[in-house]
């Protein structure tokens, strides 16, 4: 049996080397989360990506409650989905529903991953990770050198995109502090 030649890599020198920052792991190798892939053809697809609207409020907010139910995330008020609205990426269905979320707060020169979720029947498909590859895109635009998140989960899907566990001590101050000690999350951050 025989295989293809490996395809060259096509990024730029900075591309293939993220920024070194003290205390952040860097995972050299990772493909380039920037590009954000259809998800046409695949189960799920046609879902697109964009930023939420202050109307989207409701949707975010019934979208998130399963999540805050279940533990996995912290209940936040309508008015801060409206507020808001422009921190979130939401994957969007043809027919108009709001399938997933994923909000991205600026902390000067670092980031911060919050309220992330995806509808059941949407889990699986690849949404979750079109989400965090466009926030990361997102991020990059906006000149932010790290990214950081908190989960009570595994944080697999984190994790294969290049997040490692992190001190408290690294992340955004304000917002390591507005975390409740009882949900024993765990901090991932990741160099943009």
């Amino acid at each position: 049996m025989t295989t293809a030649p490996p395809r060259q890599a096509t990024l730029s020198p900075r591309e293939l080397d993220p920024p070194v920052l003290p205390g952040i792991p860097v995972r050299p190798g990772l493909p380039d989360p920037s590009g954000l892939p259809e998800l046409s053809g695949l189960p799920g697809g046609g879902l697109r990506v964009r930023t939420a609207r202050p109307e989207d409020a409701a949707a975010l907010a019934a979208l998130s409650r399963p999540f805050v139910r279940s533990g996995a995330l912290r209940e936040r008020p309508l008015s801060l989905y409206a507020d808001q609205a422009s921190d979130f990426l939401v994957a969007e269905s043809p027919e108009g529903t709001l399938d997933g979320c994923l909000g991205l707060r600026a902390h000067a020169a670092a980031g911060v991953l919050y309220n992330f979720c995806v509808a059941g029947h949407r889990q699986g498909c690849g949404t979750g990770a079109r989400l965090l590859r466009a926030a990361l895109a997102k991020a990059r635009t906006r000149s932010l050198r790290t990214l950081f998140t908190a989960t009570t989960g595994g944080g697999h899907l984190f994790l294969r995109h290049g997040f490692a566990p992190t001190p408290a001590s690294l992340a955004p101050p304000t917002w390591a502090q507005s975390l409740d000690p009882r949900r024993n999350a765990r901090i991932l951050a990741r160099a943009v």
